[in-house]
C-alpha cells in the first residue's frame, strides 16, 4: 500500500488520479482549496482517504498539509502536483499581477511541495514526484505565452530534478495533456490585461475556448488511471502526453525544431574561437 499526496483534486484529472489509487486501495492526502469539495471522495473512502485544505502558492499552508499528511499516514511515496491555472493574454497585455499568481501556481508551488516531500524520500531510497504540465507547453498558442512558459518552467525543472534524484531511487514522471473535460477553461487567472487591437486574434482564440468549455474529448477518469499505472512501472515514461492525437501533435512539433536547429547548424557551429 503506497501513500499518495495529490494537489487539485476537488475535479479533473487530480480528481481521476485519486479515484484511482484509492480504488485500487492505497492511501491518498487529496487537496484543493476548498476541503469542502473533496466530501465525497472522504466520505467514501473514510480509512484512506485524508482531505485537507491547500493553498500550493502560500508557504504556511504547504507546511501545514504535509505535517498533517505524515502524521495520519506516515511517510508520503508519490508526490502529485497537479493544482494549476490557466492565464490567457497576448504577452505585450499581461498583468504582472496576474503573471506572478500564474507562476506561484504552477511552478513555485510545486517546488516548494517538491522540497518539502523529498527529503524523506532520500531517506528511504525510494518514491515518486509526478508534475502535471500541458501540451501546450508544446504548442506555446497565441494568447497562451505565460501559460507555456510556467509548464515550460515545471517541466525543465522536473528533468533537472530527475537527474539529481534517479541515482537515489526517486522516479520523476511528467505528463502533458491534451485538451481533458476539466474546469481548466472557467478556472483562469483573471488580471486586468491590457486590450490591444493589433492581438485581435489572440483575443479570438480566448472567446473560442470561453464559449465551449467542456467540449473536450478526453475523460480525466481514464487519464487518472493511466497515469496511476504507469509510474508503477519499472520502465515508466519520462513524458506522457496524454489524449487521442496528443502525442502526434507533439511528436510534429519537436520534429519542426529540430528541423530549425539543423537549418542553421552549419552558421551556429562558426561560433568557436579559430
Amino acid at each position: 500500500m503506497k501513500t499518495w499526496f495529490i494537489t487539485g483534486c476537488s475535479s479533473g484529472i487530480g480528481k481521476g488520479i485519486a479515484k484511482a489509487v484509492l480504488a485500487r486501495g492505497d492511501q491518498a492526502v487529496i487537496t484543493a482549496r476548498s476541503v469542502e469539495r473533496l466530501s465525497d471522495l472522504a466520505e467514501q473512502y473514510p480509512d484512506t482517504a485524508l482531505a485537507i485544505e491547500l493553498e500550493v502558492t502560500d508557504t504556511a499552508s504547504i507546511k501545514n498539509a504535509v505535517e498533517r499528511a505524515k502524521r495520519h499516514f506516515g511517510a508520503i511515496d508519490v508526490l502529485v502536483n497537479n493544482a494549476g491555472r490557466g492565464y490567457s493574454g497576448a504577452i505585450e497585455e499581461g498583468d504582472p499581477e496576474a503573471v506572478q499568481e500564474l507562476f506561484n501556481t504552477n511552478f513555485f508551488g510545486p517546488v516548494a511541495l517538491i522540497k518539502a516531500i523529498l527529503p524523506d524520500m532520500r531517506t528511504k531510497r525510494c518514491g515518486a514526484i509526478i508534475n502535471i504540465s500541458s501540451l501546450g507547453a508544446l504548442t506555446c498558442g497565441m494568447g497562451g505565452g505565460y501559460y507555456a512558459a510556467s509548464k515550460g518552467a515545471l517541466e525543465k525543472m522536473s528533468e533537472a530534478l530527475r537527474k539529481e534524484v534517479s541515482p537515489l531511487g526517486i522516479k520523476v514522471m511528467v505528463v502533458e495533456p491534451g485538451p481533458f473535460r476539466t474546469q481548466f477553461r472557467v478556472a483562469h487567472v483573471q488580471g486586468n490585461n491590457t486590450n490591444i487591437s493589433d492581438y485581435a486574434a489572440a483575443a479570438e482564440a480566448r472567446a473560442a475556448l470561453k464559449n465551449d468549455p467542456y467540449g473536450q474529448k478526453g475523460d480525466p477518469d481514464k487519464a487518472g488511471k493511466i497515469i496511476a499505472d504507469m509510474i508503477e512501472r519499472e520502465d515508466y515514461p519520462k513524458m506522457l502526453l496524454l489524449g487521442g492525437g496528443v502525442s502526434d501533435t507533439g511528436m510534429r512539433i519537436l520534429q519542426e525544431e529540430i528541423s530549425e536547429i539543423a537549418k542553421w547548424k552549419e552558421i551556429g557551429d562558426t561560433a568557436d574561437f579559430d
